[in-house]
């Protein structure tokens, strides 16, 4: 849940990204945190295991400049996706504000993905969260790559909740600042931000 301090006019935000493991949760990060002026960005925090794997969570935080008279920032995550990190995810959970779920476009891993968004349903539940009460967006990644799902497919199995859903090559940026801002402005209109004197 969003912290905020109404004495100072500040408010942090927190936005998970979710999804299988190697599906491009931390490309997403690493990618947002290039482009940004250093000025409007905190440094990229992400811990790995075996050189690549996230091992606990990545981080990074985003001045947002000013919405509804307050300073906002947003305060971006990743999980591990691996199977026995469950008890991670979870913690990364806590206080969650907005997900975007990350997913693996080739054939080969959509029984991952669905086997994470039921993992992200139960790690919500877990805090009393249910999934539809959550601003979420969905990003099929990594739709450069041979045996990539068609996107209707994609949605059929992963979206028929119909979410806001972006096509996404997260090494070269396509459709990340896209899928972050989209979820930014979701979290944002949730919080029903309104000045007070």
């Amino acid at each position: 849940m969003a912290t905020m301090n109404r004495a100072a006019r500040e408010i942090d935000c927190k936005i998970v990204y979710y999804g299988p493991a190697s599906s491009g949760k931390t490309t997403n990060l690493q990618y947002v945190h290039g482009r940004l002026d250093p000025s409007t960005r905190g440094q990229l925090i992400a811990p790995t295991v075996d050189g690549d794997r996230t091992l606990l969570f990545d981080f990074l935080a985003v001045e947002m400049g000013s919405v509804g008279g307050y300073r906002t920032r947003l305060h971006l995550y990743t999980v591990p996706g691996q199977v026995r990190s469950s008890d991670t995810r979870r913690l990364v959970l806590q206080g969650v504000d907005g997900i975007v779920f990350v997913a693996d476009s080739h054939q080969r891993r959509l029984e991952d993905n669905v086997e994470s968004l039921t993992d992200l349903d139960a790690g919500l539940a877990s805090h009393d969260i249910p999934i539809a009460d959550i601003p979420c967006v969905i990003q099929y990644n990594k739709r450069d790559l041979a045996g990539a799902l068609p996107v209707d497919q994609l949605e059929a199995s992963l979206n028929p909740g119909g979410l806001t859903s972006f096509e996404a090559v997260a090494t070269d940026g396509t459709g990340v600042l896209e899928s972050l801002t989209a979820i930014s402005r979701q979290v944002i209109t949730s919080l029903s931000l309104t000045p007070h004197p």
